[in-house]
Parts: C-alpha cells; structure tokens; sequence
C-alpha cells in the first residue's frame, strides 16, 4: 500500500498528525506559517486518500469533530479549512494539502473519533467519489458486496410501474422553494447544526442560499424545513413547549438538567484531559503550607496600574516571580527514575483558567526579568486565545510553577493540586478585611491567605515556608514590582 505525504495541518497551534510516512508537514499558527516534519495523516490507497483524525496535541488520545468547514461532494483545495477538530487543547482548524473532492465523512459533527481513525475520505476526481464511497462502506464493515446489491434496487424501483406515482407525488416538492422569497446568499463560514446540515442534504438545498435564524446566524433545522417548503414535523413537539407558560407562575421553575437524569454524559475533551492528570498528581507526596498576607499596599499599587492595563493576575505573577528567583528549588522539578532535582533558568509560571469546557494553563515567561506591563500584555493576549479557543501548544507548556486563583470567588482558602511534572502550586484565596492587632493597638486589614502544595520528595515544609515569607515581603512592600 502506498503512502503519500501529509495532508492536513491545524491553524492556531502545532499538530502532529499520525500517518504510515514521515513528511515536510507545514503548520499555520496565527496566520504564519512555518515548516516541521510530522507523520502523515492521509493514507493513499489507489486514487482515494483516507484522511485520519491528527493528534494535535502530545496528549491527545480522540478527538471531537466541531463541524465539518466542507460538505461530501465539494472541491477542497490545498491550504482550504476541511474540518474543525476539538482536541484536549483548544479548537483547531485542520486544513488539507490536496485538491480534490471531499467524497465520503466518516465522523459526522459533534462525533467523537480515536486519533488515527477515518473521519473522511478524499477522491482525487468526482468520477472516484463512488470508489470512496464503496472503500468507506468497505472500511465500516459493511462490505462490497451489498452496495451492488443496492444498485440493482434502484434499477427495479424504475422498472415497476408503481413507482411512478412517487416521483410524481414529489413534484409539488419543487414547488415548495419557489413561494420563497429572493435566497440569501451567505459568503464567510456557514454555521449549521448537525440536523440541518443532513436535512439540506437530503432536501438537496445548498446552505448558501439559507439565512439562518438560530444563535449568531447558525442554520437550524427549522429554517431547512422552511426552505426545503416541508411542513414543519416538529409541530407536535410544540406541546413540549406548554411548559414555557407555567414560567409566569410565582414558583421559580427550577434550573433545567444539561442531560437527561440518569444518563451518561461522555466529558468534554479538555476537562478528559485535566481527568487523565488526576491520578498521577495524587500520587505524588506532598506537603501543604498557609500563610496569611497583607495585600493592602498592593492593593493600592493595583489601583495605579489597572488603568495601564495590569490585572491582579499579571501583578500577582510578577510578585510571585520575583519570590521564586530567590528559592529556584521552588521551581525545579523531581525526576524519579534518576531520583535528582532538575533546576530550572526562567520562571514560567503557569495561572489556570476556567473556561466553559474545562481547566487549562496559559504560561507567562521569564516572569521574573520581565516588567510588570509586559507581564500584564501578554496575560491579556492569553486570556483572549484561551476564551476564543486559539491556544496553540506554545502558550500552555512549558510551566514550572503554577498559580490557581479563586480570590474572585469570594474563597478564603482552599488546596490545589499539584500538576505533574512541577515542584509547586499556590492557592490564593480572597483579600478579607480582618481585625488584626498593630502597634499595641486594634486595626483593619485586608489579609489574603495563600497555600503553597509542594513536591515533598525534593521540597520540604521549611523550605516552602521560607518562600512564603519571601512572597509575604514582596507582596507588602510591593514597590520593587514596577521596577
């Protein structure tokens, strides 16, 4: 069997796409464009290529298809969208390397598949598509032999006269369309669900000339029906819709299920992922240890320097970095198998961040030779890839300490778990006022408890104390962190 070489690659991150050959394989990120040798995902059998869902990430297993960008039947050229594919990342856009015609999908939108596996097959000429179709029906376990077998079925339905009345019964069907008014025609990315998608199909309507009624312009299947001029078989669910009017009642309806109750509910890719590294935190020995800390003269400091774009999340990093240049076992990392202690020369420090799917950690670099503004630019780009799902690789690895926040939870203190492969992580709760004694007399203070969990292999509980008292001086005589 031949093999060919990469077909696809992903925007907004690196990819390395599984194959059987070893290729120039070129990736877009951010809309550049650079070269690295990754594994084809594109297997050639004859003249239809097999396209297999990539690995884009190192830790990615399966993927989720988002949408299909292409429908079955359409020209794909090289560098154009096919698919987007959620890993345990981010949202990426794959693209192909080849022209051709998308012939067959495999793994229909919202679908999972394994990384490796068929999820569309590509015909280098309309005149294969068949051949692609007849390989994937092959590949899916239904064999070559029922799909002649259908053909002869549909030679037999022309042959009796009874059919006839069908096709006449489906001529008002072209009628329907025509009461529409002039088609909208949509030029950027269609966004339809799964079900119009397929009835469009069916109908044989292009999503093009649909204007869609659903969620920032998506298509429903709704507006297919309205198109295709078929009479509306959800009707009778609008008797589901009775309950909307028990809403007026004084009683508040309760907040609906995301699911059915007693169903399984498969999670998200990025929160699997963040399930996959349970374990393994959980198995390393740690040590905890809390401190309470005055924050009101970095409170003050913050005031400053929001107005110039710092957050408390960039001000806090930046303090945090420059207590951990002063205790670099803080973040070295422990190798087991060699049982030594790997330092570190840059403070990356990782600050999580919760997002609709899960948790991920966007690194700010060298934070502690870094100034504060630029600390505060770049935690502003990240946190704008990380909601839009733009995060490539290179911003979430990389990390030797790593910050978790809940402060703006109104949380006084919790316990975070320690992230494989990292010496340490701190818990910083919210700042509470708090009567504390000064000078003999009684005051009020804003006092924020942080709690370091540490790798107790290579870091003890003195050692990550004493870094506590270091971060303690830094955060209250907070005026060396513009500097």
């Amino acid at each position: 069997m031949a093999s060919s070489s990469s077909s696809l690659t992903a925007k907004n991150g690196s990819a390395f796409l599984k194959g059987s050959a070893s290729s120039n394989h070129h990736l877009r990120r951010n809309g550049k464009t650079t070269s690295r040798n990754a594994r084809a995902s594109v297997q050639t059998r004859a003249e239809v290529k097999e396209i297999s869902m990539p690995a884009l990430s190192s830790t990615m297993t399966e993927g989720k298809i988002v949408s299909w960008v292409k429908e079955e039947g359409d020209a794909i050229s090289k560098g154009e969208a096919v698919v987007v594919v959620e890993s345990d990342k981010a949202d990426m856009d794959v693209e192909s390397f080849y022209d051709g015609f998308l012939a067959h999908i495999c793994v229909e939108d919202g679908e999972m598949a394994t990384v490796g596996a068929p999820i569309a097959y590509v015909a280098e000429t309309e005149a294969e598509i068949p051949e692609a179709e007849a390989k994937a029906a092959a590949a899916s376990g239904g064999g070559a032999a029922p799909a002649p077998a259908a053909a002869p079925a549909a030679e037999a339905a022309p042959a009796a006269p009874a059919p006839a009345p069908a096709p006449a019964a489906e001529a008002p069907a072209p009628a329907a369309p025509a009461p529409a008014p002039a088609p909208v025609v949509n030029t950027g990315r269609i966004i339809a669900t799964p079900y119009a998608k397929k009835l469009a199909k069916k109908s044989k309507i292009k999503l093009e000339t649909i204007k869609g009624t659903g969620l920032n312009g998506r298509i429903t299947g709704e507006d297919v029906e309205k198109a295709a001029g078929i009479a509306p078989a959800a009707k009778p669910a609008a008797p589901a819709a009775a309950p909307a009017p028990a809403a007026p009642s004084a009683k508040p309806a309760p907040e609906p299920l995301p699911a059915p109750a007693g169903t399984a509910t498969p999670l998200p890719a990025m929160q699997k992922a963040v399930a996959k590294n349970m374990l393994p935190s959980l198995s390393v020995p740690v040590s905890r240890v809390a401190m309470p800390i005055c924050t009101d003269k970095l409170d003050q400091l913050y005031q400053k320097l929001k107005p110039k774009g710092v957050t408390m999340t960039a001000l806090l990093s930046k303090a945090m970095g420059n207590a951990l240049a002063k205790h670099p076992i803080m973040f070295a990392s422990y190798h087991d198998e060699s049982q030594s202690i790997v330092y570190n020369d840059e403070v990356n420090i990782a600050c999580a961040v919760a997002l609709d799917g899960g948790l991920i950690t966007p690194v700010l670099r060298n934070v502690a030779n870094t100034d504060v503004y630029e600390v505060g630019r770049q935690w502003k780009d990240l946190v704008g890839k990380a909601k839009s799902g733009k995060l490539g690789p290179a911003d979430y690895a990389g990390g030797n300490f790593t910050i978790s926040n809940m402060g703006m939870f109104g949380v006084s203190a919790f316990d975070a778990i320690l992230p494989p492969g990292q010496g340490a992580i701190i818990a910083i709760g919210a700042g509470i006022k708090t009567v504390v004694p000064i000078d003999g007399m009684i005051g009020v203070k804003t006092m924020m408890t942080v709690n370091v969990t540490a790798d107790h292999r290579h870091i003890n509980g003195d050692v990550a104390a004493g870094f506590l008292k270091t971060l303690k001086e830094v955060i209250e005589n907070p005026d060396d962190l513009t500097f």
